[in-house]
C-alpha cells in the first residue's frame, strides 16, 4: 500500500470542497482498501464520507423509493418498503457478498465498485482499465468469468454489482451533487462500456458525489425476483443472473423490466426482451422465444461460450417463475 492523506468530513460542503481538490471518497471501504493494499488503487487523499446524512429510505411523492448512498447493503436488504415493494434489489443485494461485507458496504460504493477481473488486479498483467494502452491480457488468457455483451478489443471485464443489475432493470435514476450543483443521471447512463476508454467506468464528472439511487414508481402489481447461477451457492460472483418484474393485468403482460448480470461490461438491460413480452400472454413458449433474444450481439470467447446458453436459460427460468403461465 502506497502513503496517502486521510480526512474525514461532516458536512457535503466539506466533501465536495475535498472532492475538489483530488480526494477520493471512501465510505465502507470495502473495494477501494482492498484495492490499495494491491497497489491497484494508489489515491493520494481519502476522504470519508460515513458521517455525511445521506443513510435514508424514504418514498418520492410519485410513488417510488429514494435509497440514500450511504445506507448500507444490508440495512436496505432488511427495509420493510423495499422488501415489499422491490424484491428484485433485496434478493439482488441478499445474494451479494457476505453478511460482514453487507454491514459495511453502502449502496453508492455497491454501484461503483470495480472489476473482479484477476488481470485488473494483478499488476504485473496487461490491462488498459487499470493502465490505458498497456493491453487486455483476458482476451487471449483465461476468460471463463468475463463478458460476452458490451466487450471491446480494449476490454471484456465484466461488471461486478448485483444490485446494480436490478436497479438497471428498473430503470432507476442516480442522484449526486457535484461542483456543479446536483444533477440526476439514468443508471443506464451511469455505467460506460469500455470502448477505447476502459478506465473511464462511470459518468460522473470530477468532484461529484453521489448522494441516492432512486427506483421510479411502478403499475402494481409488480413481480419481481433476482436469480444468481454461480459457482458455489455463497460468496461468489455471478456466471449470469437475471433482474425481472412483470406487471400483468388481465392475464396480459403490460410491463416487463429485464436486465442480466455477470455477462456484460455493464449491467446489461435487455430491452429486446421486453419488446417481445409486453402485449402477450403468459406461456412456457413466451418465455422461451424472449429468452432467446437475451444473447443478441454476444461476442464470445475461448472460455466463456457457455454463457450463451446459461443467459437464456436464466432469463427463461426467472420469467416463468415470476409470470407462470395464464
Amino acid at each position: 500500500m502506497y502513503p496517502f492523506s486521510y480526512t474525514k468530513v461532516a458536512d457535503l460542503d466539506d466533501a465536495l470542497a475535498a472532492g475538489r481538490r483530488g480526494g477520493r471518497y471512501i465510505a465502507g471501504g470495502t473495494t477501494l482498501v482492498d484495492l490499495m493494499r494491491e497497489t491497484v488503487e494508489r489515491p493520494g487523499t481519502l476522504v470519508d464520507i460515513s458521517d455525511l446524512p445521506l443513510r435514508r429510505i424514504s418514498a418520492t411523492p410519485q410513488g417510488g423509493l429514494r435509497i440514500g448512498a450511504l445506507v448500507s447493503m444490508a440495512e436496505a436488504a432488511a427495509h420493510p418498503a423495499l422488501r415489499t415493494a422491490y424484491p428484485v434489489v433485496t434478493q439482488a443485494l441478499e445474494l451479494s457478498a457476505s453478511a460482514q461485507l453487507r454491514n459495511m458496504a453502502s449502496i453508492g460504493g455497491n454501484i461503483m465498485q470495480r472489476t473482479r477481473c484477476g488481470y485488473f488486479r494483478d499488476v504485473t498483467a496487461a490491462c488498459n482499465k487499470r493502465e490505458p494502452g498497456s493491453g487486455c491480457t483476458a482476451i487471449n488468457g483465461h476468460n471463463r468469468t468475463h463478458a460476452i455483451l458490451g466487450t471491446s478489443d480494449h476490454c471484456v471485464a465484466t461488471h461486478p454489482s448485483d444490485v446494480a443489475v436490478a436497479f438497471a432493470a428498473l430503470e432507476s435514476t442516480v442522484h449526486v451533487l457535484g461542483p456543479d450543483g446536483p444533477r440526476t443521471i439514468a443508471f443506464g447512463d451511469f455505467h460506460l462500456r469500455p470502448g477505447s476508454t476502459p478506465e473511464r467506468e462511470q459518468s460522473l464528472r470530477p468532484g461529484e458525489l453521489i448522494t441516492a439511487v432512486e427506483i421510479p414508481a411502478h403499475p402494481r402489481p409488480l413481480a419481481s425476483g433476482y436469480l444468481k447461477v454461480r459457482d458455489r451457492q455463497s460468496y461468489e460472483f455471478a456466471l449470469v443472473s437475471a433482474a425481472v418484474a412483470l406487471h400483468v393485468r388481465g392475464r396480459v403482460i403490460q410491463q416487463a423490466k429485464i436486465a442480466a448480470g455477470g455477462v456484460g461490461t455493464v449491467p446489461w438491460k435487455l430491452p429486446a426482451v421486453e419488446r417481445h413480452l409486453v402485449g402477450k400472454r403468459p406461456s412456457p413458449q413466451l418465455w422461451t422465444e424472449a429468452a432467446e433474444l437475451a444473447a443478441e450481439g454476444a461476442r464470445p470467447l475461448e472460455h466463456n461460450g457457455f454463457k450463451v446458453d446459461l443467459l437464456k436459460r436464466t432469463i427463461e427460468r426467472q420469467l416463468s417463475t415470476l409470470g407462470g403461465t395464464a
